[in-house]
């Protein structure tokens, strides 16, 4: 079965966050279980107070059943997401890619300071989004590079720089023998080109 149009230009964000959800974990079990068989793999046996790992999907499912912690990673604490956020917002470049909210849905309250931590997140993602909006300036008709950028990321500015960068290429390219009708002819179909280079688009920063 064909695809609709408006899913063939990429994942949409419900599936990143399914993909997301396939991370494998640390859990503490509060109960005793046998193995499971799962389709990315055989997790278990679970005996408290052995820690095991299982996806992300399935450790938040067992947490609701109260049958196991979530033990939060490294770097979800408050210490290192101030680190990176003065890094986001004194360095050139992308610097974190792991600081994602997640979590925040799952282990909430396995996660020490988690309204500290939720606010940091929020404030390392405006200081990436600041970072992108003002790398406008710097579009190119040919390559646009962000490295270190995450998939989301990718999937929120993916509509706004389809359009731009096929506008530009239309602008750039060379034209035909006797033929002035190129930018007209994006004009056209895609309204005005001026003022591209100082547009601006909104993400959600909820």
């Amino acid at each position: 079965m064909a695809l609709p149009s408006a899913l063939l230009h990429g994942t949409t964000p419900q599936e990143l966050e399914f993909i997301a959800a396939e991370e494998l974990v640390t859990i503490v079990p509060t109960i005793s279980m046998e193995r499971i068989r799962l389709m990315s793999g055989v997790y278990g046996p679970f005996r408290p107070p052995a820690r095991s790992k299982t996806p992300l999907w399935f450790a938040a499912n067992l947490k609701l059943k109260r049958k196991c912690y979530i033990v939060p990673p490294d770097w979800l604490n408050v210490e290192w997401l101030q680190e990176k956020l003065r890094e986001e917002t004194t360095q050139d470049g992308f610097t974190c890619r792991k600081a994602n909210s997640t979590w925040l849905n799952s282990a909430y309250d396995d996660i020490i300071s988690c309204e500290r931590v939720r606010n940091l997140l929020k404030d390392i993602r405006e200081a990436r989004q600041a970072k992108l909006r003002a790398g406008l300036k710097d579009l190119d008709h040919l390559q646009l590079a962000f490295p270190n950028i995450c998939a989301m990321e990718v999937n929120e500015l993916r509509p706004f720089f389809v359009k731009a960068m096929e506008v530009k290429g239309k602008l750039f390219a060379p034209p035909l023998d006797n033929d002035n009708t190129m930018a007209a002819t994006a004009d056209a179909t895609f309204g005005s080109t001026a003022g591209w280079g100082n547009s601006s688009f909104d993400m959600d920063t909820t």
